[in-house]
């Protein structure tokens, strides 16, 4: 990696989400001294960075998205020392460390908020968005505006007698949005960034950063229906969504950062040192995405995701105009972000109706585009949604969908929005409880019945299996400056195939994956000498004596060949 490129350019991420990675303590909820247990998993791995969704202290409304204090762990997860010694601890492997902040909203029984709602004169009485509503016919009450919140079906407005006020709650009804136009709250907000920092913590992941800041006059959203990456919304949502004053907030916590970015007394970034960075999850075209990293003459956030290719289905077509794109609106020094899933959308491998063959291409292709990769943890293993009942849910959405939906749209709906599908248990062994928690011990949500064939154990043991592929695909891509540092130039390829060269100076590397149902042969020119992987044992090269070569790839399988 050239010396003046930042050590996130070449990095891959692996989010672990806490309750359901490993129990250390048999109460069957994951915690933080499970995860330290498990680190070497992700050394193995070959990853540069774990991303901790949250585990700050909540009711678990929200399973930890409705934070009570940013600044204390919940009991269930562990203590404060927990969390710095997983700090340390990944620090000491080469780990870098990122932590979920959720700065839209806190959950209603964080004190601020129990203060706010007491009373119009408190002290915190301004620290959440209140405002007075309007008067329907007949007197009957109602909200101040139209907006809608994230899961669309539900007003953005909840009531509170005791101020006689309505609150905005952009995602759930228990989650009040902060009011970050205040100063106190602003100064609280960033003194916690800064004490996470002071601990070492290398970044974070930005929950619904979008979202943050709306119209300061309130003033209603547009009534057509449109897409916003992919998510229907009932209405344009051009005073609630990627506001101006977003823009701004991203550049002046990025100034935060910057304030412990400074490397290593020997000048070089160890993780705990160097540049911190932001990763946004927001919404919208890649113009608006494109303002986060930088508005103007300013820097925002460092990466954004890029969640077009995950809500893309399988194809070459669609896949080659989305690197396109990306390679357009993201070109060098910004980063495109890779993901195929997170802990609210399906399992890559369920979306490819189980094909495995299908999943090592994909993985192929995340681990040697251009940009940050995303692992979501078990992604590695090819783990798939496991169906729970929805009277059996955790998952708060469906419920709220389904008081909302006409009787014909509430079980394909709400089914499809049970995020507890893909949060089952990270599967260690094939035992009764996957090595999540003890046998005796009844875990937190259900193991996937598929934990005794897909599990670390059995496939750290076989080379050809899914886990197995990642690392050798993450080793491949840490080894070779073009995997993790190169440009990236699309080649001519049959229509079911996509083809890219990587190049840093003198290393280069070709990628082909062939993503259609019949085999291909694919003519390559440019010295290429070798395979370095394959996903099929059917892919054969063989050289033409003139520089060249043919490259056969069986259907759904991919190959990087180098000179």
């Amino acid at each position: 990696m050239p010396e003046s490129q930042p050590w996130w350019h070449s990095t891959s991420i692996y989010q672990v989400y806490p309750r359901s990675f490993a129990d250390s303590n048999g109460d069957g909820i994951g915690d933080l001294p499970g995860i330290i247990d498990h680190l070497d998993h992700l050394v193995d791995l070959g990853v540069g960075a774990v991303w901790v969704s949250p585990f700050f202290a909540s009711p678990q409304r929200d399973v930890g998205y409705d934070v009570s204090d940013y600044r204390d762990v919940a009991p269930e997860y562990g203590t404060l020392d927990d969390a710095q010694r997983l700090i340390d601890e990944a620090h000491a492997r080469g780990l870098r460390v990122l932590f979920d902040l959720v700065l839209n909203h806190t959950s209603d029984q964080h004190p601020w908020f129990l203060e706010s709602r007491s009373s119009r004169t408190n002290d915190k009485a301004d620290w959440y968005v209140w405002a007075d509503g309007r008067t329907g016919p007949g007197g009957h009450r109602r909200p101040p505006n139209n907006w809608r919140s994230e899961l669309q079906v539900t007003r953005a407005w909840q009531w509170a007698p005791e101020r006689e006020q309505w609150y905005l709650a952009s995602f759930l009804s228990f989650q009040p949005d902060l009011n970050w136009r205040h100063p106190e709250v602003r100064a609280e907000m960033f003194d916690m960034v800064r004490t996470w920092l002071a601990r070492g913590v290398d970044g974070f992941r930005l929950d619904i950063f979008g979202s943050i800041m709306q119209d300061p006059l309130l003033r209603d959203n547009g009534r057509k229906p449109m897409l916003v990456g992919g998510i229907p919304r009932l209405q344009t949502p051009d005073r609630t969504l990627n506001t101006d004053d977003n823009f701004r907030l991203a550049g002046d916590l990025r100034a935060v950062c910057e304030e412990f970015s400074a490397p290593g007394p020997d000048g070089v970034e160890r993780p705990g040192q160097g540049e911190r960075i932001l990763l946004g999850e927001v919404f919208g075209s890649s113009e608006v995405l494109r303002r986060y990293v930088r508005d103007g003459d300013r820097d925002g956030l460092h990466v954004v995701f890029l969640f077009d290719f995950l809500a893309s289905k399988y194809g070459a077509g669609r896949y080659r105009r989305l690197i396109e794109s990306f390679e357009a609106e993201f070109p060098h020094p910004m980063q495109p972000t890779y993901v195929l899933e997170n802990h609210d959308r399906t399992r890559s491998l369920s979306r490819v109706g189980g094909d495995v063959a299908k999943a090592r291409v994909l993985a192929t292709l995340l681990a040697t585009l251009r940009g940050v990769p995303v692992i979501y943890q078990g992604q590695e293993l090819g783990m798939t949604n496991r169906y729970i009942p929805l009277r059996e849910a955790n998952d708060p959405v469906p419920g709220v969908v389904a008081k909302h939906l006409p009787e014909a749209l509430n079980q394909r709906l709400t089914e499809r929005l049970n995020r507890d599908e893909v949060r089952t248990p990270m599967q260690w062994t094939g035992d009764r409880n996957a090595g999540f928690c003890p046998d005796d011990v009844t875990p937190w949500l259900p193991v996937n019945d598929d934990h005794v064939r897909t599990n670390v154990a059995d496939e750290s043991a076989d080379p050809g299996s899914l886990l197995s592929l990642y690392r050798d695909l993450l080793r491949l891509r840490g080894e070779r400056p073009a995997l993790h540092a190169g440009d990236l130039r699309l080649v001519p390829s049959a229509e079911s195939v996509i083809a890219f060269e990587r190049t840093a100076g003198d290393d280069r590397a070709l990628v082909v994956a062939n993503l259609g149902d019949a085999a291909v042969v694919h003519l390559a020119d440019g010295g290429w000498t070798q395979v370095l992987i394959a996903t099929s044992s059917a892919a054969t090269w063989k050289p033409n004596g003139t520089g060249g070569g043919a490259l056969r790839l069986a259907p759904h399988s991919a190959a990087v060949l180098a000179p």
